[in-house]
């Protein structure tokens, strides 16, 4: 830096009083700085793309598996249908039978793209934040943990929440009201105001908060636990995948109320009601369906799916950041 700040100033004095000023080479501990100046800059361009490219291919896959499951879990959430697995099971049968195999992953092209930039997002800002907290020491405390982890929700959703919106809306209606994102977006700046890409928005920044501060922070106070006590320096595949599956039991457990609320806020007006408050939304729910009937139907259900996905996308991203930094042109 000393180097560059000399050679500027050199170039301003010649410029400013028209002489040629000698050369000056620079020291050999100058040359040392920019090398290392060049090389911090390629190790964080590196490690910036190994964890989006990671990120994309975690989230892609674990929302891939669970799509059949996610897509009746939200069809449950926005309506007044009573939950239960009989039900489930009733209604996966049903659209098998109706629009074939391929309607249980309806709205998945809409999951993927916004689950491909979310989960891209999400592991590279927790990446970012666990370093500008150093909750990525092996003493941080489950606070700084639980923050960069709410951090990184939020970086994410908050970059991608129209997506969000639109997928939404795709899974819980049928296939001639909304055929493509492109339809969605359509109607929503055809129909109703701009607001109306962000409704529930702040119902889903509440939500996940708990939900990726929880998930996260487990995960990596059970990877440093498991590293306290076996004295490994990583958990093999089935023990993320189990550290995972717990990160998203809870994580998924703590915020489910919101999620209801941001889904029927989401898909308000598709089933003959708006929702256009956080409380008015809560209370509604409350009082036409109850607690665990209303604010946590299909939570059941969350207890499958939620630590499967999540297992899957932690335990995937962490074995393909690692892969990616083993290859010469990409090790860091």
């Amino acid at each position: 830096m000393s180097a560059l700040l000399l050679a500027t100033m050199s170039r301003s004095i010649e410029v400013d009083l028209g002489i040629r000023l000698p050369a000056m080479e620079p020291s050999a501990s100058s040359k040392t700085m920019l090398s290392d100046t060049r090389d911090n800059t390629v190790k964080t361009a590196s490690d910036w793309g190994i964890n989006l490219v990671a990120g994309a291919m975690a989230g892609g896959l674990a929302k891939s598996v669970i799509a059949p499951l996610d897509r009746t879990k939200i069809t449950f959430q926005v309506t007044k249908k009573e939950f239960s697995a009989q039900e489930a099971l009733l209604f996966l049968r049903k659209s098998y039978h109706a629009e074939g195999l391929l309607s249980l992953w309806r709205g998945n092209s809409a999951t993927m793209a916004r689950i491909i930039p979310y989960a891209a997002i999400q592991f590279t800002a927790h990446e970012q934040w666990k370093h500008v907290l150093e909750a990525d020491r092996p003493d941080a405390s489950t606070g700084m943990r639980f923050v960069s982890g709410s951090l990184a929700g939020v970086t994410a959703q908050s970059l991608t929440y129209p997506l969000d919106l639109a997928r939404a809306r795709m899974a819980v209606t049928p296939r001639h009201m909304y055929g493509s994102l492109t339809q969605v977006f359509a109607h929503l700046g055809r129909d109703r105001h701009p607001r109306a890409f962000f409704k529930g928005f702040t119902a889903t920044i509440l939500g996940v908060i708990p939900y990726a501060g929880v998930s996260f922070c487990t995960y990596e106070t059970l990877k440093q636990s498991h590293r306290d006590y076996t004295q490994k320096p990583f958990p093999n595949a089935l023990e993320r995948l189990l550290f995972g599956a717990m990160a998203g039991l809870l994580g998924q457990t703590a915020s489910y109320p919101l999620d209801i609320v941001r889904r029927r806020m989401q898909t308000s007006g598709l089933n003959g009601f708006e929702y256009n408050s956080i409380s008015g939304t809560i209370l509604h729910v409350y009082r036409e369906e109850g607690i665990f009937r209303g604010l946590f139907k299909g939570v059941t259900m969350n207890w499958i799916k939620g630590p499967i996905a999540v297992g899957i996308s932690f335990a995937t991203f962490d074995m393909l950041q690692n892969a990616l930094r083993q290859l010469p042109s990409l090790g860091v």
